[in-house]
This record gives C-alpha cells, structure tokens and sequence, in this order.
C-alpha cells in the first residue's frame, strides 16, 4: 500500500513537494484554506532567481541605517511594534550579516539556488507551462556609478564562484534593449540565467494540476488541528479528518504557528510587501523584468498588467497594509518609464517567511517522526520550491539528497 502523506501549505513551495511525492508513488493529498498558488507565491516578481546566490542581508554601515531611520525608503520600511515583536530574531539576522557570518552563509545559500533551474525545468515540461515562462533574465537598472561599479565586480566574483551569467550594459546598450527608460538610469547588469513568469500564481497552479495528473488530490479547506496519532498523524479541517503516516509542514509564514502546539518555536519573522498592476503607457513600454536597484522596487510585463512589487516592510504578519510604501514606490516609477492607470482597486500584501540566518529549514521535524518541515524560504520560496520537493523528497524516502542538507536541519535553532 502506497504510504499517505498530507501536504499543508498550497504555495509554491507546497505544491512541488506534492509533485515530487506522487512522482514517487505517495498516496498525497495537498490542503490549504486557498486554491494552490493564491497566497505569498501570486504577488511575488515572478522570477526564478538563479542570480540570487546571496542572500539579503541586513545593513550595517552607519550611512544605511541612518538612512533607513526616517522610514521613508522605497526598499525597507518598517514598524515600530512589529519590530518589537520580532526583536530577537531580528537581532540575529542582524549578527549575521556581519562579515565573518555572511561569508559562511553564502555558500550553503549558493548550493541551493544553484540547482533551481534544473529542478523547475521538469515541472515546467510536466505541467505544459511553456507559455509562463520566459527565459531572456532580467535586468538590474543602476543609477550610482560607484554602486555600478560595485556590482559589475559582485556579478563577475559570482560568475567565477558559482555559475551566475551575466552582461553588463551601458547606457546605449540599455537604451537598446529598454528604450523608453528615464536618463537617470546609466547602466545595468543583464541578469542572463534567470527565468521569469509572467503569473506566478497560474505557474504554480499549473504546477498542481501536474500533481493531480500525478494521482494526487487538492484539497481547499480551512485546517483546523494537527495532530500526533498512535499511527501516524492526523489533520483536521473544518469538514473532516484525514489520517496519514507523514505530514509535511509547508505553510509558509504561517508554519511556525501551527508547530508552536507541538514544542517548537523557530526564530521566525517576516518581510511583508506589495504589488499593484498598472495599464501600459501609451508613450512607452516595458520589455524586460526591470529592477530599480538604487530604489529598491521592481516591474515586471505580466499577464495582469505591468506589475510594480516593494521591498520590504518589517511587521507582523497580520497587522493592516499600509500602502504608503507602495505609493513611494510608484512615484519614482513614474519617472522610470510612463505608467498607465492602476487596474486594482486595492493593493496587494503578503509576507515572505524569514529565518535568522538565511536559509530554509528543510527536514525532519527533531522530536516526531512522520513530521517534516519545510519553510523560512525568505524571498525565494518561487524559485527554491521545486529543489525543495525533490530534495525533501529524496529524505523522506531514505535516499541521499543532492546536496548536503546539514545548513538546513530544523535543529540548528
């Protein structure tokens, strides 16, 4: 008999490790409150990151934190009482970027957004999702010569160490490839292998009709128990109760709630952002995934419209939007390229779960069997989810892993 095992959390992240499991003959049913792809992976930028091989630390040079105290940044806003709240976690991402730290950091993030083309390419092939995906990289806009400079060296020691491809652009080069962009803009780096999608959360959602034609079974209901039984483990929705031998948490932000009944409670906070969809300008139009870099937003040509997306805002999960950010953000778009009107009426907001040191947990929970855990992907759950399933996957199942998951064991915390 096929073993049973309950996927909680419909995110990218969710979705993949579904896949993986049914591809390896699992009996697997993937729950959540939502119809897959409709949480934190709909609003995200919509790219595969393989350029991302460091990940976001925090500033700590007095000239960046003084000018992040006003709270005026387009990059990273935050509140003072969700700040409180996730003081000490905060603190320890803050240890963490400091030098010796980072420098250890960066190569176990390396060993996984290294793989993570090769881990979407057979969901993209499985699920037919061809037309989503473009494969032409994004570009990295520059306004400072100084910060040019900086990153065309960071681009280059990136190639060299771990594959990362890419082309440096100078303001004619640009005008080429973008010409409707502002004059303020000097240069770029063309990010080459990088994918994007033009709707993240239809990727994901094709990715869960491949995991149906796989044998599997969405199920869109409110979860509300987990639990340990005598022969395995038990969830509870609002309609009914499955039993199962193996339950994998990938609930995103919201992990950390459900696992605190159960005796653990990680570090965890998160980095809340925005999208709205705008009309495309008349007098000018965008080409390419764009990144403002010397601002801190990003636009993105979708399906849905141009797609303006923040930095990010530090607060608690829950606590209301606060779209002054996006406003900021918008203004100096404006200026980048011609907008057209908004086409919502509300702006988006969801929340990207975050770790002290960077990395996702990925594992077997420390204290009860059948249980693993799968999250704290920060900004790179749409691009490491796929890795997430195939590794996880391989655990599960008593084989060794492509890559050497020690960095991303729950109990390091």
């Amino acid at each position: 008999m096929a073993r049973r095992t309950l996927v909680l959390g419909a995110g990218m992240v969710g979705v993949s490790i579904a896949w993986h499991l049914a591809r390896r003959g699992r009996d697997v049913v993937l729950i959540d409150r939502r119809e897959p792809g409709r949480e934190t992976s709909f609003g995200n930028a919509g790219i595969i990151q393989r350029e991302a091989v460091r990940p976001y630390a925090f500033p700590r040079d007095m000239k960046t934190l003084l000018g992040v105290l006003p709270n005026q940044r387009v990059d990273i806003r935050y509140r003072p009482v969700g700040m409180l709240h996730a003081a000490t976690p905060l603190l320890r991402y803050w240890h963490n970027s400091g030098p010796a730290a980072y420098r250890r950091i960066v190569p176990e993030y390396a060993a996984l957004i290294m793989r993570c083309l090769d881990t979407h390419a057979p969901m993209i092939e499985a699920a037919g999702a061809e037309d989503l995906v473009r494969k032409d990289g994004f570009l990295e806009l520059l306004r400072n010569r100084r910060h040019f400079s900086q990153r065309q060296a960071e681009a280059e020691e990136n190639y060299q160490r771990f594959g990362v491809r890419y082309e440096v652009l100078d303001r004619e080069a640009l005008a080429a490839r973008e010409p409707d962009l502002s004059d303020d803009i000097i240069g770029a780096i063309h990010w080459l292998n990088s994918w994007t999608a033009t709707d993240p959360g239809e990727l994901v959602a094709a990715y869960a009709r491949a995991f149906e034609a796989e044998g599997g079974q969405c199920l869109q209901e409110e979860i509300t128990d987990v639990a340990q039984t005598r022969g395995g483990w038990r969830v509870t929705t609002t309609t009914q109760s499955l039993d199962a031998d193996d339950v994998v948490m990938a609930l995103g932000p919201w992990a950390s709630r459900w696992l605190k009944p159960l005796g653990y409670h990680f570090p965890t906070f998160v980095k809340r952002g925005y999208h709205m969809h705008y009309d495309e300008a008349r007098q000018g139009r965008l080409r390419h995934w764009v990144m403002d870099a010397d601002v801190g937003y990003l636009l993105a040509p979708m399906k849905a419209g141009v797609r303006l997306t923040t930095g990010a805002e530090l607060d608690d999960l829950d606590a209301p939007a606060h779209v002054d950010q996006l406003a900021a953000a918008e203004k100096v778009a404006r200026t980048l390229i011609p907008l057209g009107e908004r086409r919502e009426a509300e702006v988006w907001k969801g929340a990207r779960p975050c770790l002290p040191d960077m990395k996702p947990i990925i594992g077997p929970a420390p204290r009860h069997d059948g249980l693993w855990l799968a999250f704290g992907h920060g900004h790179q759950g749409f691009t490491l989810g796929p890795l997430t399933g195939e590794l996880l996957g391989a655990m599960m199942d008593g084989e060794p892993p492509s890559v050497d998951m020690r960095p991303y064991r729950a109990d390091r915390f």
